[in-house]
């Protein structure tokens, strides 16, 4: 990460180590490989043995790391093609520069295997002046198979010749603290201590001498490693609020009968759930609509029980857990360019924002602290008359 690069920067209580993240996007090909293989990811990043299973109709075995390895190259690139479709050259460089980052993936997290990708700096960049970088492993590639076990560790020998041999081995036994605040970032994210989903950062973490009284240090900051891990918590929830998250919710596939005379007021129900309608037909031989939506999971605590009532038992729904989507509200919107000053005034006229709405009912659940005004906009207040 240079100067123009937009990153985060923390320092540990003692001054000893300066932590820098830098929040990247994954694609949503990637992300939902990484979702939907995740105990093969346990089982191999776990060390466990892989059996390998026969394709049907083939005496050929397929093994499972070699096709994880493929599903995980071929959602990339799938991405990136219809991203830039229409420039070739873009497209060539941009995979060239996500196969160069898929050799350095140093974790998976939260848990070791879910959809967060900790990559590991750029040691060629750094410059030991600043302190001793915390390269960190690339671990998880090698064990997918992404990177050869050769290309590994040929500038960790030559930086340990110009740096003290003492901070060295000490920046190598680090790396676990960033592994662990990167698992406790990911597992509890800024909005409402959810887990994160497709995000990947990079991470870079220096330390230097200590200058002060260790002793003194320790009772007055606590254990440096713990210092580390908090710190990199810290930052990677601080870099991912500056990056515009956006909330994820669970979707369900709602299948739906009803007879022609209801469907008005089935519709009318699926609205008020912000469900979304894919599609409707007549069943063949009978009055009966079939309707397919997907409804968000937060919204469908007595569904059910409001489909009947609408509907007087005419209607019936089956859910099915489908998939997650994202929420493209801001749940931090606030009128700031003069066309949306123009169209919202103060803000007492921005429509209600769902996503806010669904970060405050968890974070109450959750008893964390959330950020509540009595009075939003004074202008709107009914003025009650002074009677002497």
């Amino acid at each position: 990460m240079d100067k123009n690069a937009d990153f985060v920067e923390k320092t540990t209580p003692n001054g000893r180590c300066v932590v820098r993240v830098q929040v990247l996007k994954l694609p949503a090909a990637l992300t939902k490989v990484l979702d939907d293989n995740a105990d093969l990811l346990g089982d191999v990043i776990g060390g466990k043995q892989i059996v390998q299973r026969q394709t049907s109709g083939s005496l050929e075995e397929e093994n499972p790391i070699e096709a994880l390895r493929k599903q995980i190259t071929a959602a990339v690139e799938s991405d990136i093609d219809s991203v830039f479709e229409n420039d070739k050259d873009r497209a060539d460089k941009c995979k060239s520069k996500w196969a160069k980052l898929l050799k350095n993936i140093w974790s998976l997290g939260p848990r070791q295997i879910g959809p967060n990708i900790l990559f590991t700096p750029d040691i060629k960049k750094r410059e030991c002046d600043v302190g001793v970088l915390v390269r960190g492993v690339p671990y998880v590639s090698t064990r997918i198979g992404l990177m050869d076990n050769s290309s590994n560790g040929a500038a960790s020998d030559t930086a340990s010749e110009e740096v003290d041999r003492e901070l060295h081995l000490e920046a190598q036994s680090l790396e676990s603290s960033v592994i662990s605040g990167f698992q406790l970032a990911t597992s509890a994210g800024p909005l409402c201590e959810e887990p994160m989903w497709g995000l990947a950062l990079v991470i870079e973490a220096f330390v230097s001498r200590d200058e002060s009284d260790t002793n003194q240090a320790v009772e007055q900051h606590g254990n440096f490693t713990g210092q580390v891990m908090a710190t990199v918590k810290e930052a990677c929830r601080t870099a991912v609020l500056r990056s515009k998250p956006r909330l994820v919710e669970a979707m369900y596939f709602c299948e739906l009968n009803t007879p022609t005379e209801y469907l008005g007021a089935m519709y009318a129900v699926l609205a008020r759930r912000r469900a979304r309608v894919l599609k409707e037909e007549m069943q063949e031989g009978s009055a009966l609509f079939t309707v397919n939506a997907y409804l968000p999971v937060a919204e469908s605590i007595g569904f059910a029980d409001e489909l009947r009532r609408w509907t007087s038992g005419a209607a019936s729904a089956l859910l099915v857990l489908s998939h997650w989507e994202a929420l493209l509200e801001d749940p931090f919107f606030v009128p700031r360019t003069e066309e949306e000053i123009e169209e919202f005034g103060d803000g007492s006229s921005v429509p209600q924002n769902t996503a806010r709405k669904l970060i405050d009912a968890v974070r109450r659940r959750k008893g964390l602290p959330v950020e509540e005004k009595v009075v939003r906009h004074a202008t709107k207040q009914r003025t009650l008359a002074r009677k002497v």
